[in-house]
Order: structure tokens, then sequence, then C-alpha cells
């Protein structure tokens, strides 16, 4: 016999389940990096990496069943501010990518580093800052994920979207960090170098776009 509060928890963490996937889903800028992170570090540095943009998710997941409705409107009132924020973000942190990734290639095959130097934890910090000022996410956020949230109410039924958005945005994050290592792994030196440059010319170039 089903208890009473089946169904109430059950949907809250369907509605989780689809705005953790509608804020992870969509490879942005972020994505890109995630990707470059698992094909230029590796494994452990990649699952830091996608543990912070998860991190992140949850957290907008939080404020999506809280106060979701009068943070759209102030992130809506401030769009252009947070796209230039994110936007010189992703410009100067794919820049700075860039010319290291450059500057390993012009090295002999001998030569070039095992990885980025990121530590998994260096990395889980770094990618919380991308994510968090990343427009993309927010505007998704704003859009989806609120919407989705809207009429969840009760303990319960709120850990359950917590938990969904969370899970679902975690799962996807490491499927492009598994992934990534794997394929990185297989890569001969100098084509990992090849993909970090064309990896971080791409997150530059987004940047661009949404200043432009």
């Amino acid at each position: 016999m089903p208890t009473p509060d089946a169904g109430p928890v059950s949907s809250p963490l369907l509605l989780g389940v689809l705005a953790g996937l509608a804020v992870a889903v969509p490879v942005g800028p972020v994505g890109v990096l995630l990707l470059r992170t698992g094909v230029v570090d590796g494994l452990r540095v990649a699952v830091g990496a996608a543990f912070g943009v998860a991190t992140v998710d949850l957290a907008y997941a939080v404020v999506a069943v809280t106060v979701g409705t009068p943070v759209s409107r102030a992130l809506a009132g401030h769009a252009g501010l947070v796209r230039g924020v994110g936007a010189v973000v992703l410009v100067v942190v794919g820049g700075v990518g860039l010319v290291a990734s450059l500057r390993a290639a012009r090295l002999p095959p001998s030569d070039l580093p095992a990885g980025g130097g990121w530590s998994p934890l260096g990395a889980y910090a770094r990618f919380v800052g991308l994510t968090a000022v990343n427009p993309t996410t927010a505007v998704t956020f704003t859009t989806v994920a609120i919407g989705l949230a809207l009429g969840v109410t009760g303990t319960a039924s709120v850990a359950a979207f917590v938990v969904g958005a969370g899970a679902a945005s975690l799962a996807w994050q490491l499927l492009l960090a598994v992934g990534s290592s794997v394929v990185g792994h297989r890569l001969p030196p100098r084509a990992r170098v090849v993909a970090s440059v064309v990896g971080a010319g791409a997150v530059v170039l987004a940047g661009v776009a949404m200043l432009v």
C-alpha cells in the first residue's frame, strides 16, 4: 500500500530532475571548458570541475524553490550587467588558457606538460566561480528552472526538487568529465594540445559574442 506522501514527493523530484537537466545539458562555454579540462587534465581534475558546476546548479535549485520569483525579476532587470560580467570572465579565462596552450604548442613533444596544473580542489573552486557568473546558466535559471519550481511547497517537496536538480546536473557533468578524460587519455600529447587550443579559443569566441 503506497504511503500518502509518495505522490507529493515524486512529482517535485521529477520536476527537479527536469530543471537540473535543463540547466546542465545545453553545452555552453562552461561545458566546453569542462570538456577541455577532461582532455587536458585527466579524470580526477575533471571530476572536481564537474562537482563545481553541479554545486552551483544545486544552489540555483535551492533559490528557485525559495525566492525564485524575486531573484528572477532582479536578474531580468540587470540582464545586461549579468551578461557583460559573465562575458568578460569567459574572455579572460579562455584567453589565459589559449595563451598557455599556444605556448605549449611550440614545445617539442618530449617537453609537453602532462596536464594544466590544476588540482581537483582547485578545479572545483574555479568551476564554481565560472558557473556562478556564466550568463547562459543565469538565463536558463531565470526561465526554465524557476518556472518548474512554481508551486513546489512543503519541506519534503522542496527537498525532493533540490535533490532531483542536483543529482541530474551532477550526473550530466560527470558524463562529460569521464567521456572527455577517456578521449584525452587516448590522444597523443600533441593532439591534447590542439584540443586545448580549440577549447580555449571557443570559450574566448563565446565571450566576445556575448559582448557584441
